[in-house]
């Protein structure tokens, strides 16, 4: 019986740590803050997301439309990737969907990112908004009202156009 309590606890003195630190349950990693930098080194540092699943029923360069470009490459984290296969209406807190941008001659144009923080902008589904060019420069971030007002047009797929999430 004392080694069942033992990972009782331990169990339970992990959970209230990794709250307390801010660490997802996903791997442990750090989740980054709404702002592009801090967004962008994630993506592509702490937790690389080409290493990450294609959009459901989504290959890689598949035809797109203005504004994102000619051709498009569309990646999802692990949770949101559950949430779709399991039509859940909505992807949850933390969630990532990462799209790449490429013009007619298949060279990159820029990356577009939706990350889902709560609290951050409950008028728009809570969304951050980032596009960063084919070097990582910033060129939006934060509340865009272009990708807002355009991604409105599908707020009962819970602001996404790439495919059904219920």
């Amino acid at each position: 019986m004392g080694r069942k309590w033992l990972a009782v606890i331990t169990g339970t003195i992990y959970i209230v740590l990794s709250g307390a630190i801010g660490l997802s349950l996903a791997g442990g990693m750090d989740l980054p803050e709404a702002k592009g930098k801090a967004v962008y080194d994630y993506i592509t540092k702490t937790n690389p997301y080409q290493n990450w699943a294609l959009f459901p029923g989504k290959g890689k360069l598949y035809k797109g439309a203005h504004p994102h470009g000619a051709f498009l490459t569309t990646y999802v984290s692990a949770d949101a990737l559950e949430a779709i296969q399991n039509r859940s209406g909505l992807l949850p807190d933390n969630s990532f969907i990462i799209k790449e941008n490429y013009r007619p001659d298949k060279t990159l144009a820029a990356v577009t990112v939706m990350y889902r923080v709560k609290g951050y902008d409950a008028d728009a589904g809570d969304w951050f908004w980032a596009k960063y060019t084919a070097a990582g420069k910033i060129a939006k971030e934060g509340k865009v009202s272009g990708c807002i007002n355009c991604h409105a047009a599908v707020i009962n797929n819970d602001w996404i156009f790439t495919g059904p999430v219920k």
